[in-house]
Parts: C-alpha cells; sequence; structure tokens
C-alpha cells in the first residue's frame, strides 16, 4: 500500500519523512544524548526502569570519554615535557660544545668526558663543526681545489650528449669520469621522502657539484652507488666546500676505499674480520646464519656503502655517524653488531630469504637509545685482539694464500 499526497490551496506535497520529522518534539544533540530522551507524544512513554537504566548507560559513556580525554591529555603533557626536556638537554650540550669543547679541540676531544657527550650524540647546530674536525683533511683539500674540479665536471657535462645514459652503458666506459651521467640517475634515489634533492629541489645541485667535482678529483674511483647518501647527509650539516672535503677524506678511508673501488679480496678480508667478533658477540645467531648460508656480504655491503644513511632512520645514521667519525671504520662493523644483536630474537626464528628481507630492508622505527646500548655491549676483542689486530692479521694472511694460489 502507499500513501497519496493531495495538495490542498496554499499547501504543498511533502516526502512522509518531512511529515514525521514534523512531528517530532525534540532534536537529539548527539547518537548518545539520544537514549536521553523522551519518546516522541505519538508513542507510549518510557518505563521508569528502562529510563533509569538508559540514563545510568549514557552516564557511563560519559564517564569513560572523560577517562579518555584525561588520560590522552596527561599522555599529551608527558610528551610535550619529554620534548622540552630533550630541547633544553640539546641546547646545554650545544652550548657545552661551543664555549669549551671546539675551543679546546685539540687538547680535549679525547677527554674521557667528551667521549660520553660524543656518545650521547653531537647537537645538531654543532655537528657539521665536529665532524670535519674529527674527519679531519689530510688530503689537503682547498675550497680553491673544490671549485677547479667542480669547473671542469662542469666543462664535461657541457661537452655530453643529451640522451640519457643507461647504467650499463656507463658502467662499460673506460673513462671513469664518464661516470658523471650517471651522477643525475642515482640523485633522484636519495632520500626521496625528503623531496629537496630531486630536480627542482633546494639541495639539488648541491648533490650535482659534489659529486661531480669527486669524479673529476678522484677519476680512478669515478662515481659508485651509495656515494650520493655520504654527501647528501654531509650537505645538510656542512657548507659545500667543506662537505666536499669531509666526503672526499670520508672516502679516502681504508675500509670505504676498498669498497667503492670494488677490491674484492680486501672486502672479504673485512668480512672475515667481522664473522670473527660476529661468532664472539652472538654465537647462537652466527651458528644460525651459517646454517642458513647467510654470508654478511648479503646485508653488510649496503650498511657499509652509504654509512648507514640509506638503511636507518636519519636521525639515527646522524647519531651512528658522530661515533664512526670519532672511532673511524671498526664502529661501522660495532654498529652491524649492535643491530644484529637488538633483533637477534627475532632473526635466529628467520629462514634465509626472511633473514635477508629483514636486514636489507630495517624497520622504520629503531629506538635511538636502545639500539646504542646493544652496540656498547658489543665487545670488540677475539682471544685478546682488537679489531686491528685480526683485520692486520687476516689481510697478512690473505697476502700469503694469493699468489700461492694464482700459481
Amino acid at each position: 500500500s502507499f500513501i497519496k499526497y493531495r495538495a490542498g490551496p496554499g499547501h504543498s506535497p511533502s516526502s512522509p519523512r518531512q511529515s514525521v520529522r514534523k512531528n517530532l518534539d525534540f532534536e537529539p544533540n548527539s547518537t548518545t544524548a539520544l537514549i536521553l530522551e523522551a519518546r516522541p507524544a505519538n508513542l507510549p512513554a518510557k518505563p521508569a526502569e528502562e529510563a533509569q537504566k538508559h540514563r545510568q548507560q549514557y552516564e557511563e559513556m560519559v564517564a569513560q570519554a572523560k577517562k579518555r580525554e584525561l588520560k590522552e591529555a596527561q599522555k599529551r603533557r608527558k610528551q610535550l615535557e619529554l620534548r622540552c626536556k630533550v630541547e633544553e638537554s640539546i641546547g646545554n650540550a650545544a652550548q657545552t660544545w661551543n664555549q669549551e669543547i671546539l675551543p679546546n679541540w685539540s687538547t680535549m676531544c679525547n677527554s674521557r668526558r667528551v667521549r660520553d657527550l660524543w656518545w650521547q650524540g653531537v647537537p645538531p647546530s654543532v655537528r657539521g663543526k665536529v665532524w670535519s674536525l674529527a674527519v679531519g683533511n689530510e688530503l689537503n683539500i682547498t675550497h680553491e681545489l673544490y671549485n677547479i674540479c667542480l669547473a671542469r665536471a662542469r666543462d664535461k657535462w657541457k661537452s655530453m650528449p643529451t640522451e640519457p645514459v643507461t647504467e650499463d652503458a656507463g658502467s662499460s666506459l673506460a673513462d671513469r669520469e664518464a661516470s658523471l651521467e650517471l651522477i643525475k640517475l642515482d640523485i633522484s634515489r636519495t632520500f626521496p621522502h625528503l623531496c629537496i634533492f630531486q630536480q627542482g629541489g633546494p639541495y639539488y645541485d648541491v648533490l650535482h657539484s659534489i659529486l661531480g667535482a669527486y669524479t673529476c678529483y678522484r677519476p680512478d674511483v669515478g662515481y659508485v652507488q651509495g656515494m650520493s647518501f655520504i654527501a647528501a647527509v654531509l650537505i645538510l650539516n656542512l657548507d659545500t666546500a667543506d662537505a666536499f672535503i669531509a666526503f672526499s677524506n670520508l672516502l679516502n678511508k681504508p675500509c670505504q676505499m676498498a669498497f667503492f673501488r670494488v677490491d674484492h679480496s680486501l672486502m672479504l678480508t673485512y668480512f672475515a674480520a667481522f664473522e670473527v667478533f660476529f661468532d664472539e658477540n652472538l654465537p647462537k645467531l652466527f651458528a644460525h646464519f651459517k646454517e642458513n648460508k647467510l654470508t654478511p656480504d648479503i646485508y653488510l655491503i649496503d650498511w657499509i656503502f652509504t654509512l648507514y644513511s640509506k638503511s636507518l632512520p636519519l636521525d639515527l645514521a646522524c647519531r651512528v655517524w658522530d661515533v664512526f667519525c670519532r672511532d673511524g671504520d671498526e664502529f661501522l662493523f660495532r654498529v652491524a653488531l649492535g643491530i644484529l644483536r637488538l633483533y637477534e630474537d627475532v632473526l635466529t626464528r628467520m629462514d634465509f630469504i626472511h633473514n635477508a628481507q629483514f636486514l636489507t630492508r630495517l624497520p622504520d622505527h629503531i629506538p635511538p637509545d636502545q639500539l646504542f646500548s646493544h652496540i656498547h655491549a658489543v665487545h670488540m676483542t677475539s682471544k685478546n685482539r682488537k679489531w686491528a689486530q685480526v683485520l692486520q692479521a687476516l689481510q697478512k694472511e690473505q697476502e700469503w694464500i694469493s699468489p700461492v694460489l694464482k700459481r
């Protein structure tokens, strides 16, 4: 059946919904308040017991909502207090670095107090200065030399063909300076979530310039994938020319040079040294990796190539860099052991595929203090030998074996 609506004089047709709405003598403020409202006049009134029950339910809802609001407010207050405390701590630390440590660098840099402060993380406002001083400039690179190398790179870019170069084509060219063109391919992949190094971004030209200048400064090395991440981290903390100086000196360290020049025998020596300390610190996980044939090169290459800047959250990577600039190559392998120690329980339950996937794509959120406490717990001694001694012994062994194998 259906209802017919007849339009009388001065009336317009109305929908059933509108008609019902006119009969309602209340407008609920919210869906939760609806249970408190009296029924419309054309319906029987609520029994007193039901009305009391509904009021009780409503009061419980209100009490729960207030409790949630109070809990959220307390959480926000705690977060704000923590943030203020962290900012105050960073401000105090920056003042200590600026007023006490940096002016007296040579006498204070190795003191116990400074080393403890260093471990806690260098304040961002002084990070660039501390990195520059810690890395040093053994190569004696000047701002003028940077400008010369950059001018040479720009001349080469002008003379290059306009067609895009593929990675395979570029890597097969004899002249390593031809890797200048490969830089463009890689810059867009550098911290894409920041959107500052991509074309049109504020640091695109700076990153392009430093990498181009380096390929002309070291044509024997050229540009290698992974370099863009290292240069980008330096750009975020230093002026352009100083970033180039730090970049060139960092890449000149033995470990970095071995990896970027793809010196296979030396890379294998570093992996072998790492495994000595892996077995020493985490025997259960080491045995699990051995059983699953998970070798260090599967995860370590990417970590070392980018100095963790691609693998770890940027803030955490910078804190790793703080101590790496102080302690050198050894710390990179200590961090690797710290990561493995942090996730040991998870990794021992995984097979080869899942282990490899996990280590090549670490979690987005890694608690910095938790990771650093695990790094701190790593022992870099094996049978009373330190990292440098183990590495040296393995290098000598490798040097002795190589000529024998060639015979």
